[in-house]
């Protein structure tokens, strides 16, 4: 009976991992878990109300017009890209880079994409805010730059990178750089979330203070919850979310699994702490593995990258990663170990009558 329980974590897990495979890469495209290059702009517009700045751990950029006046974006070959007027963002279907800027990804422009024709607007937004890929910001190569390939350990700049917009007929500055950073060493990181996950999995072999142990996994798994929960709200600040509404919504689109299961995690784990009986080892099990998982170890692309999505100095963003498998996946193999405890206790003989 304990080795179904641990078979249903288990595969309970592993249907997840399919279920959300293709949802976490469609995100990643658009908001990288983590990168190597760094783009910072250095001089922005002089325009009052108008604001520019980098998104998704430098993927993106995104523009927030409160001047009032129509402020229009040049594309590759500096034809009419975009314009951010007071009632909201146009796009000309006649420039390339409306085309080109709609993920990392090279996409072909399609035929009418012809920056010598006239613009011809298609409004895509009511609000005054955009946000694109611009590829003279970003590094959308999937080779790496010779200066990088043939010293990936070091420090390298790119290059420096213009976007040239205007107000009526007087330019704007926007400009920036784009540089390398070597990435941490993965195997420490790693190694500190095997090594967390080992230590508190020996709490499963405990055979006394059993009540008091699976108290400590549930507040575990709780914080492995919250941590999950925090995370995700960091990226979606990093991402321009700077609403509740924009945050929670995203919350629940963009990172819909690992939200599902920090909330599932601190539900599973709140009911096992207040189980009079003592006996939530199955859901603490299953809301750790889960939360371990999808919260954390989606996440861990972190360990190899110097750059992650959130609004805070990386290594404490991956800090936060290894709390999250730490306290989840380590939660779990404890509880996993006390439900095969308990199963083999429960199955073993009655001692024979001495009498």
């Amino acid at each position: 009976m304990m080795l179904r329980k641990m078979g249903a974590v288990l595969g309970t897990a592993l249907i997840l991992i399919l279920s959300v495979a293709a949802p976490a890469q469609a995100h990643g495209a658009d908001a990288p878990d983590a990168t190597n290059y760094r783009t910072r702009i250095t001089a922005a517009p002089d325009l009052a109300g108008l604001t520019v700045e980098t998104i998704e751990a430098g993927a993106r950029l995104q523009v927030t017009n409160d001047s009032g006046r129509n402020v229009e974006v040049l594309g590759y070959q500096n034809e009419p890209y975009l314009e951010i007027r007071p009632d909201g963002v146009y796009e000309n279907i006649h420039s390339p880079a409306t085309y080109l800027n709609i993920t990392i990804v090279h996409v072909d422009p399609p035929a009418h994409a012809d920056p010598t024709l006239p613009p011809e607007w298609r409004k895509v937004a009511d609000e005054p805010r955009w946000r694109w890929h611009d590829q003279r910001a970003i590094w959308t190569s999937l080779e790496e730059p010779p200066q990088v390939a043939s010293n990936p350990g070091a420090p390298h700049h790119i290059r420096d990178w213009t976007v040239p917009m205007r107000v009526d007929a007087t330019p704007l500055t926007l400009s920036g750089t784009l540089d390398y950073e070597p990435p941490p060493p993965g195997w420490l990181w790693w190694g500190l979330s095997v090594l967390g996950i080992a230590a508190i999995a020996l709490l499963g072999l405990l055979r006394n203070r059993r009540r008091q142990v699976g108290r400590a996994l549930a507040l575990m798994v709780i914080g492995a919850g919250l941590l999950g929960l925090v995370y995700g709200v960091a990226r979606e600040l990093d991402a321009g979310n700077d609403t509740l509404w924009s945050v929670v919504s995203q919350l629940f689109t963009a990172q819909l699994w690992p939200t599902v299961t920090s909330l599932a995690a601190l539900a599973f784990a709140i009911d096992a702490l207040l189980s009079r009986k003592g006996e939530g080892d199955f859901a603490i099990a299953l809301g750790g593995a889960a939360v371990g998982l999808f919260a954390g170890m989606v996440n861990a692309a972190a360990f190899h990258r110097a750059i992650t999505p959130v609004p805070m100095d990386s290594n404490l963003g991956r800090i936060i990663i290894v709390l999250i498998i730490v306290l989840g996946g380590g939660g779990a193999a404890a509880a996993m170990l006390r439900l095969r405890a308990g199963g083999q206790t429960s199955a073993e003989p009655p001692a024979p009558d001495p009498q």
